[in-house]
Order: C-alpha cells, then structure tokens, then sequence
C-alpha cells in the first residue's frame, strides 16, 4: 500500500509543477525542423520538377547555364567518366556517368544519414551500412537503402562545375 501512496504522492506532485518552458520533445522538433529548413534551403530554392530534372539529369559542358552564379566545385576535368567526386562540405557528389554529362546528388544516404565514402564501379557507396547508388541517377542498387539519393543542382559552364 505504501507503494501506491508513493506513485499518487509523485505523481501529484509532478502534475503540481507547472512547466517553464517548452518540454523535451518540442525543442527538438523545432530544432529538427530548423535543420531540416536549412538543408531544403541549400540544396537548392526551386521545387520545378520539370526544370531540376533537366539541369539536375545532365548537366553538360555546353548545355548548361553560364552565368557562373553559384560555389564552385570543381573542373569537369576532375570527375572521372564513370564515376564521380564526393563534396563532403557541400554535402553533394558529382558524377559523371558518360562523356561530357554531370550529375549531382545529395551525399546523404537515404538509410540513415551517413555521408556516401566513395565511388567505385559505376557506384555511390555508403560506409555504414554498405548502401549502393547508381552514378548515373541516383537510384539505389543495393540495399539496405530503399529511396535513391536525391537530385541536387548543378551548373557546368566550360570546366566550371558549381553548385547552383
């Protein structure tokens, strides 16, 4: 008996003790939030599906826009044909799937957020849990991902590849 005494005193109490602030689970869904608005943000402000399809799909050395906005990545010369280069600090990596055609996906994999480590044999490869993406969409090849890496923007002007 006294152990249901001590559950209604504690609990009683708890209830009696207004909260200050927000709890918890507020703070970080705000700050989830935050962080997710943030990514949204720079990995590009367009959602035309139409247009990032075209500029995100295959991008070319003579196709794309040449404006030269945007950070720059690397020379088109640094992108292996056939494979690609990992942007660890812009969270993006570059592929180059067939002569002169530029990709670009998030370097984020879709199982559990590790950044991708490499790229071999026509593949994106996670670390953490051996996850597998196509260089030439993004599409997954091997799971335990079951979504491909997202699309990101990029801009090729002559040997110029940047973000965009």
């Amino acid at each position: 008996m006294s152990s249901s005494a001590e559950g209604k005193c504690h609990m009683s109490s708890a209830s009696s003790h207004p909260s200050a602030g927000p709890d918890r689970r507020t703070v970080v869904a705000a700050v989830g939030a935050a962080g997710l608005a943030a990514a949204l943000t720079a990995c590009g402000s367009g959602d035309d599906s139409s247009d990032a399809g075209s500029a995100d799909a295959g991008a070319t050395a003579t196709g794309a826009a040449s404006d030269g906005g945007g950070t720059a990545l690397a020379k088109a010369a640094d992108i292996p044909e056939g494979g690609g280069k990992i942007f660890k600090d812009h969270g993006v990596v570059v592929t180059q799937p067939m002569a002169g055609t530029y990709k670009a996906f998030s370097a984020e994999c879709t199982h559990q957020g590790c950044v991708v480590g490499s790229i071999a044999g026509g593949m994106i490869v996670c670390p953490c849990h051996g996850s597998e993406f196509s260089v030439a969409d993004g599409s997954v090849k091997k799971g335990p991902a079951t979504k491909g890496l997202a699309p990101a923007r990029i801009t090729v002007s002559g040997d110029d590849i940047r973000l965009a």
